[in-house]
């Protein structure tokens, strides 16, 4: 029997996200990368010639090419409505990044036009695809540990990012938590309260924004399970990431990842490794691409994408409560999303 045929993508977005999507795109066996979309054109044809892709200025371009399965949405937030209701009306496949809009009226209003569609949308929270996260999951899943009780997240980033950024970005808990609330809701899916407190500890201009540095966000789910989610804009030893299942029979943990296991032992000190990854794009290379097989499998066999769109809605809304809760200092109850 023959194999069959590459799946024919289209990208938008040519920047840091939009890179990594290029390459990973470029070198899977299943899938031909046709185009990169970007106003920004000469970004867009830099990137087309590393990978062999066609360089377009207009989406429209995207959705008169022909025989194209799927899009990925690496642009700007404030695109990606626009850009996954016009590709599932046009039957292609979406991977979208997070988060769907700052605006939960706004993704309440896609979630209706897109009610009777049928492709396959898949929303970027890469991190469920991170190889320590996923086997964690699955052995809590499978009651390695007894009844799940309580999780631990912590997230912390390098730096800050810049003020422009930071302005635009709809603050830490849309921005960064937000990851976290999803991989919250990986292993509880059905949380009932968000308690939050934020904190302005070291950045001048995040503060003046309106927005916090520091965050630690309380979740309860409906069978009591405790989730906490650790955040901090700053790392003075690297990209921090680790997580905790602690159970009736047993605790999981992952710790931080370093380029290899080498320790050094000696006058000035025990133990000493490599710094941690730098950051996000070398931290989570194989949830990238083990993110992308998932959308090709899903795409090839006809069955729904995980994390799916209402996984970008439920995440939203526990931002925004965490938000809400940060502000007012009370705990947010969260009903049926």
């Amino acid at each position: 029997m023959a194999s069959p045929r590459p799946l024919r993508m289209a990208l938008f977005g040519s920047g840091r996200i939009g890179q990594v999507h290029a390459r990973n795109l470029a070198a899977h066996p299943d899938i031909e990368l046709v185009l990169i979309a970007d106003p920004f054109i000469d970004a867009a044809r830099k990137l087309a010639e590393q990978t062999g892709a066609r360089a377009v200025q207009d989406p429209d371009e995207v959705f008169a090419e022909p025989g194209l399965d799927a899009v990925i949405i690496g642009s700007p937030t404030s695109t990606h409505v626009d850009l996954i209701t016009r590709a599932a009306a046009h039957g292609l496949a979406v991977l979208c990044e997070k988060p769907i809009d700052l605006d939960l009226a706004t993704v309440m209003a896609c979630r209706d036009k897109l009610k009777d569609t049928t492709v396959p949308i898949m929303l970027g929270f890469n991190r469920r695809f991170d190889p320590s996260f996923a086997s964690i999951n699955a052995r809590v899943e499978a009651g390695e540990i007894g009844a799940l009780e309580q999780v631990t997240i912590i997230s912390r980033d390098p730096a800050p990012a810049p003020r422009d950024y930071i302005e635009t970005s709809g603050g830490i808990f849309r921005d960064m938590t937000i990851h976290d609330l999803d991989m919250a809701r990986f292993f509880v899916e059905d949380i009932v309260e968000v308690t939050a407190v934020g904190s302005n500890q070291f950045s001048s201009y995040i503060e003046e924004l309106g927005d916090y540095d520091s965050v630690v966000v309380t979740l309860r789910g409906s069978r009591g399970e405790l989730i906490t989610i650790t955040n901090s804009r700053h790392c003075s030893y690297g990209y921090d990431q680790r997580l905790e299942a602690f159970g009736s029979e047993g605790m999981l943990e992952a710790k931080n990842i370093t380029p290899t296991t080498v320790r050094k032992y000696g006058a000035s000190g025990t133990g000493e490794g490599e710094a941690f990854m730098p950051f996000f794009l070398e931290r989570y290379t194989q949830a990238y691409r083990r993110e992308l097989d998932a959308f090709a499998h899903a795409i090839q066999n006809g069955i729904p994408c995980s994390p799916s769109f209402e996984d970008g809605v439920a995440a939203l809304v526990l931002a925004d409560a965490a938000l809400e809760s940060a502000k007012t200092g009370r705990t947010v109850k969260i009903g049926k999303i």
